[in-house]
């Protein structure tokens, strides 16, 4: 039976779009599903703000009228204009060579009708979207913020003529029972030196006065990394009503100068894996209830973002962000903590870790950006 390539093109479309792998992935204990209403909101032109400046289509790939693949063909307006570059994203298929063909195929035409003379993906329209093919680390449970697949993807994109075009790294590992000396020291030297300040916050408005600063500094300072475009004011406000509404506000490290500007900070989040498991991708009737549970108390966290102002970084800003998180960790009976994606060659970022060698597992979990002309 031939493969055909439909347009997703209704809501009831987008819904079976979004909830493909959940199939595909049914029984794996690695896997953790999005929640819905979130997917909808990030690929509906009339929700997302990145579509003022972007475009996207999405496809389903079926056989014998079963869906059997995914993909979403994304434009970036100023990735085309500067690179000719299109991407893919939300792309997820059945072991069958000839379905991850036909999706390829499919989107190539579309970013080809538009300009588009190079491709790469798995990204989503921002840095803060899934992006990213696994490659290592399938024996470990994915973040609510990474991408779980099946380890055959990669045969089909080499199959394809894709390349490597960049690795992310996860780091996973252990807290620490105690802060080491050093640290401590350095955090104390570094704070009176330069006039610093931990903020300490006792209620979420509180949080939410520096949010603005967050992202404006988040721009600065992920501005170098492979496939980051600045986030405009309207996708600044459309990710502070998403995440800063639903933050516990002891994982939030900032540190301020002597002009209250956010000159360094770190997200963290309790981890949220396996209460999407159980949630199974629905807030109601029940979804919140598991979600809620692990938000107000988990013994392990997700680091989701961490930023300093590059002026700030030799310092020694780092390391009292890192001190203060362990600090945050103990005090909060934290056990794990899993990193987010970072880039492979960041090593500003990576030689952080490098103080705790023997609590850490590095290496392990492997993303992966693919690459070709078209």
């Amino acid at each position: 039976m031939s493969i055909t390539v439909e347009e997703v093109l209704s809501k009831k479309d987008l819904k079976a779009f979004i909830k493909f792998p959940f199939g595909l992935y049914k029984g794996n204990p690695y896997y953790v599903p999005p929640v819905l209403d979130f997917e909808i909101s990030t690929l509906s032109k009339d929700k997302n703000p990145a579509f003022d400046h972007s475009d996207a289509v999405y496809f389903l790939a079926k056989k014998d009228g079963e869906i059997v693949g995914r993909i979403a063909g994304i434009i970036l307006n100023a990735e085309l204009e500067a690179e000719k570059l299109m991407r893919f994203g939300w792309v997820d298929f059945i072991d069958d060579k000839e379905v991850s063909k036909a999706l390829i195929d499919k989107i190539t035409e579309w970013g080809k009708s538009k300009g588009a003379q190079n491709i790469h993906g798995p990204m989503g329209f921002t840095d803060l979207d899934f992006e990213g093919s696994l490659v290592q680390g399938f024996d470990q449970l994915a973040t609510q913020a990474t991408i779980y697949n099946h380890p055959y993807y990669h045969e089909h994109y080499e199959a394809l003529g894709f390349g490597k075009a960049c690795d992310w790294v996860e780091l996973r590992g252990t807290v620490p029972t105690e802060i080491p000396r050093r640290l401590g020291r350095v955090a104390s030297i570094i704070t009176s030196r330069f006039n610093l300040e931990v903020k300490k916050f006792k209620k979420s408005k509180q949080v939410l006065k520096y949010a603005g600063q967050v992202f404006d500094l988040l721009n600065e300072c992920y501005s170098d990394l492979y496939g980051y475009h600045p986030l405009t004011q309207k996708q600044i406000d459309y990710y502070i009503d998403q995440y800063f509404g639903f933050v516990r506000i002891e994982f939030v490290t900032l540190i301020v100068n002597d002009k209250d500007e956010v000159v360094g900070f770190a997200i963290s989040f309790p981890s949220l894996s396996k209460a999407f498991q159980k949630a199974k991708g629905s807030m109601f009737p029940f979804g919140f209830i598991h979600i809620l549970k692990a938000f107000k108390s988990n013994e392990h966290v997700d680091m989701f973002l961490i930023g300093v102002k590059p002026e700030y970084q030799k310092l020694g800003v780092s390391p009292l962000i890192f001190h203060e998180l362990l600090s945050t960790y103990i005090n909060k009976g934290v056990k794990k903590v899993s990193s987010g994606p970072m880039m492979e060659d960041n090593y500003g970022v990576l030689n952080l870790w490098n103080e705790y060698q023997d609590n850490i597992d590095t290496g392990s979990i492997r993303r992966r950006c693919y690459k070709k002309a078209i």
